[in-house]
């Protein structure tokens, strides 16, 4: 089983998440040191896919319709993870994201759109 390798979009790419990500030894890019930062959120899925990397963004709206046409015409993906920016500190995105690479390979994630509030617990 390999361990999920992120993707951070534009929404998600906080300098202080992705530090502390790291930190942890998590494989994290970010589309800002890709330098395609104002890219559309269906290229962002497809290279993210061709790097075999899961997409973590807040872009709630945009990332569930792109799953659903996907999924629609059978287009792959290596999964999306949706978090909250409301209320949702670095530690308790990294805790949350931490629990679901403890209970989730990137083979199990492929295909799969989860919540990131699915993994976060009052601790």
């Amino acid at each position: 089983m390999t361990q999920i390798r992120l993707y951070m979009d534009e929404d998600a790419m906080d300098r202080q998440l992705v530090q502390a990500f790291r930190a942890r030894g998590l494989d994290v890019i970010t589309v800002g040191e890709l330098e395609i930062t104002g890219t559309s959120d269906e290229k962002h899925l497809v290279l993210a896919t061709e790097l075999g990397r899961v997409i973590y963004t807040f872009n709630v709206g945009d990332f569930c319709r792109l799953h659903s046409t996907s999924m629609a015409l059978e287009n792959s993906h290596a999964g999306i993870i949706i978090g909250s920016q409301q209320h949702c500190s670095v530690g308790t995105q990294l805790r949350g994201i931490m629990r679901l690479i403890a209970v989730k390979s990137a083979e199990e994630m492929i295909n799969q759109l989860v919540f990131l509030s699915d993994y976060i617990t009052n601790d």
